[in-house]
């Protein structure tokens, strides 16, 4: 190929007369190079290659073109790289170079794209005002927790104006993930914008009508009126409309989960993560104004709206306590007080934990579990049931390895062993309802000083402390003077004698 100094020294030579013959043999080149070179109709006599011949690829090219079609169709995690699909067509007996895979998949790409007057395919740049709007969006994760591999789902929050981000891992995508995702956010950022950006995740959408109209969820549109925010869905399948936040997505999986991150919890891990995102936000400057996104981000938050209370992010579902008194839910049983067996209640699961309830009044709270086929039980809610049936001491699922306060673990060790044993030390454990347990422990803590171990005396003891106590003073002199002294007379005596007594 000539390059272009070449080329205009044939054209000037030719121009000054001289014969192509004679620039031919000067320059060492052939008559056809020379002409073509004259000819031109500029220096720019490139060469355009009209057919590509593929010894290699072409026999393949079916086979390729299939692996390519596949590929297309996984999910993005799951594609092939192209070095993959050369081993694969190299088991196969292909002989070609990784490059000519390469090329060729680069060509087919190309043939597919849609065409370049398609306007449905053309964006136009937008720009937010500083606390106008946010995108929210989530992603799914591989880490190691506690030793073993989790796919957590990540909730991702961008504030459009600041681009500043906030990351943070759930072992569900659930509605109430959802809310403690928008309380922390809001919380981290310290204020809320006015506008809302999601896609048409079912935990907010409901129904998709046609163009923007969407009915949202019930208790979505509760929190979003809360914080003061109007939400928007994006179009189904225009990831666009909320590119910032699926940008986030693939950055943050870029910065932060690779190599796959390994913590003892998943509360580290969302330690480590809002720390990592003030140091994005310190670190990264902002694409379109001279300062960091952490910067950014403070001169965005006096056009924020305050901060409100966090909102009460709830998911609630109607169960039925059974005889046991547990109540399931995701797959897991959770214990409820002893009168609430056979009953109506109300679930409300938080991102975190489990509140129960029943005619209004909470009935049962417990540390949510994840996994599967838990029960967990709170012993005291079996308190009244155990009164009545003191056998069930030993051997009382909800009892195993019961954490009891130090003073009633030594009262039990010291009552011993035995069915009457165990039928003491319920007795004193039933008057925890009356009385109290820091009452009742006060109790046993005197018995035992005074060496006593009788369940009795304890008894005995927590009656005295129910009495009402005269804290006042008495007065010999005033508190013991007769209201009505005695009269010395004895013909008193004569009004209670019949008609007919003696004389």
């Amino acid at each position: 190929m000539l390059v272009v100094e070449t080329i205009t020294r044939i054209r000037r030579e030719h121009r000054d007369g001289k014969p192509i013959k004679a620039i031919a043999r000067d320059l060492r080149l052939s008559r056809n190079t020379v002409r073509k070179a004259v000819r031109a109709p500029d220096a720019d006599a490139s060469y355009e290659r009209k057919e590509q011949h593929r010894p290699q690829t072409g026999p393949f090219s079916a086979r390729l073109e299939e692996l390519l079609e596949q590929n297309e169709g996984l999910p993005r995690r799951d594609r092939l790289r192209m070095t993959r699909i050369h081993d694969l067509l190299q088991r196969e007996g292909f002989g070609g170079s990784y490059d000519a895979v390469r090329r060729y998949a680069a060509r087919w790409k190309r043939e597919r794209r849609a065409d370049a007057g398609d306007m449905s395919k053309v964006f136009i740049p937008l720009m937010y005002r500083p606390g106008e709007a946010y995108q929210f969006d989530w992603s799914h994760e591989d880490v190691e927790i506690a030793g073993k591999p989790m796919r957590v789902k990540v909730a991702h929050m961008r504030f459009c104006w600041s681009r500043a981000p906030f990351v943070r891992a759930y072992p569900r995508e659930t509605q109430e993930m959802v809310f403690d995702a928008h309380a922390r956010a809001f919380t981290f950022f310290g204020g809320v914008p006015t506008r809302g950006i999601y896609d048409n995740m079912k935990t907010a959408v409901t129904t998709v009508f046609t163009g923007k109209e969407r009915l949202f969820n019930r208790r979505f549109l509760i929190m979003t009126d809360h914080y003061g925010v109007e939400p928007v869905a994006c179009s189904p399948a225009a990831g666009w409309e909320k590119g910032q936040v699926e940008n986030q997505v693939q950055t943050s999986r870029e910065r932060l989960f690779k190599p796959r991150l390994r913590f003892a919890s998943l509360e580290e891990l969302n330690i480590w993560l809002e720390a990592e995102c003030r140091r994005w936000a310190e670190r990264n400057g902002h694409p379109d104004l001279d300062m960091t996104i952490a910067q950014a981000l403070e001169a965005e938050r006096p056009m924020l709206q305050p901060l409100p209370t966090p909102f009460d992010g709830f998911f609630e579902s109607e169960h039925v306590a059974s005889s046991t008194c547990l109540v399931s839910f995701d797959r897991n049983r959770y214990s409820v007080m002893a009168k609430a067996a056979h009953q109506a209640v109300q679930v409300r699961a938080y991102a975190t934990r489990i509140v129960i309830r029943s005619d209004g009044a909470v009935i049962a709270e417990h540390e949510r579990a994840f996994s599967r086929n838990q029960t967990i039980t709170n012993p005291w809610h079996y308190l009244p049931i155990l009164a009545r049936k003191p056998g069930a001491l030993r051997n009382g699922a909800p009892f195993q390895d019961w954490d009891l306060p130090p003073v009633l673990t030594q009262l039990r060790r010291k009552l011993g062993k035995g069915d009457d044993a165990d039928r003491r030390f319920v007795r004193v454990l039933a008057a925890i309802p009356d009385d109290g347990l820091e009452v009742v422990e006060a109790a046993v803590a005197e018995a035992l000083s005074a060496g006593t171990v009788s369940d009795e005396v304890i008894l005995n003891i927590l009656s005295r402390r129910r009495e009402p106590r005269d804290d006042q003073t008495m007065d010999v002199v005033v508190n013991l003077k007769l209201k009505h002294p005695p009269i010395a007379d004895c013909a008193r005596y004569d009004t209670v004698r019949g008609l007919n007594a003696a004389a």
